[in-house]
């Protein structure tokens, strides 16, 4: 199983703060950097304010140079999608070819009240999601010396030069997540390299991956040519003690996280990480609330991570 960090920064968080988790990440072995793509927290202060999460990306990709990057999830309603496929591309070019794209429909009312984006009813703003992974991949899929036109009800393109590309001609991994039954599993299918079911059980997760699965199917499409991925809260300490101070960090109770998360003991983290293999989960995703805490992913790296074959 793969491991990947995931962090929350509009819980408050400067970039050097993610830079030193960033570099931690690849110094222990993780396998990727991600962070979520929000402009107001949702609880606490918020101090010293948000970050954009691909200005964030775009230093971290200069400052990197093995680990994977990219966004769980960014919200298709924060930017118009031909300006957002030629920044991705571009921070993949500046990585050298180690970026991945998480996109959603995007849900949090309030930042978008806070900072002035539109935040259209949840029918339009997934008509809006599903032009948006047409338009992306569209000009990313263009070959060069060739133009991309799309004529949607939300965007259109017209007689687009689709520059600039992704590093590797296979493109740029698109991830799709969430626990819709329809509309997502068929989004997933046509667009996704990657679904991702987000903090929920293993017996939803084997629900949701096997949702997926049939949509592939009806599709047409190898259900096993995609990755199917879980994210999950992490707090893990060597004993009760710093167990308990990590949940505290956290503003979580240790039962509850011990509940929902990867939580515990290092051994109770690799029962934990187990189950939700058996659900068909090939990569976890870690979301690090507590940034300053990087004995936490040491100690994830050491005790955890050996233990997963």
């Amino acid at each position: 199983m793969q491991l990947r960090i995931f962090t929350e920064p509009q819980m408050g968080a400067t970039y050097d703060d993610l830079l030193a988790v960033a570099r931690r990440t690849e110094e222990t072995g993780f396998d990727a950097f991600f962070r979520s793509d929000h402009y107001l927290t949702m609880g606490g202060s918020g101090l010293p304010g948000p970050t954009d999460a691909w200005v964030t990306l775009a230093g971290l990709a200069r400052e990197t140079s093995r680990i994977r990057l990219g966004t769980l999830m960014t919200a298709a309603t924060f930017r118009l999608p031909g300006p957002l496929a030629i920044s991705v591309a571009q921070v993949d070019q500046m990585s050298g070819g180690r970026v991945e794209l998480g996109i959603g429909a995007g849900w949090f009312a309030e930042e978008h009240a806070a900072y002035g984006i539109p935040f259209p009813e949840l029918g339009e703003r997934f008509d809006r999601y599903e032009e948006q992974l047409a338009v992306i991949t569209g000009l990313w899929n263009t070959p060069i010396g060739e133009t991309f036109d799309f004529a949607g009800e939300h965007y259109q393109l017209a007689g687009s030069p689709a520059l600039p590309k992704p590093v590797h001609e296979s493109g740029i991994p698109v991830l799709i997540g969430g626990r819709g039954k329809k509309r997502t599993p068929r989004l997933v299918a046509r667009y996704a390299s990657e679904f991702n079911a987000p903090f929920s059980s293993a017996e939803e997760n084997a629900r949701l991956f096997a949702g997926v699965r049939d949509a592939c199917e009806e599709a047409g499409r190898d259900p096993s040519s995609l990755v199917y991925s879980s994210a999950l809260v992490l707090c893990v300490g060597r004993d009760e003690a710093e167990l308990a101070r990590r949940a505290a960090a956290i503003g979580r109770d240790v039962d509850e996280v011990r509940a929902h998360g990867v939580a515990g003991s290092p051994a109770e983290a690799v029962d934990v990480l187990g189950r939700y293999a058996e659900a068909g989960a090939t990569r976890v995703y870690l979301q690090v609330l507590d940034l300053a805490d990087l004995d936490h992913l040491d100690l994830v790296a050491a005790e955890v991570a050996p233990q997963l074959g």
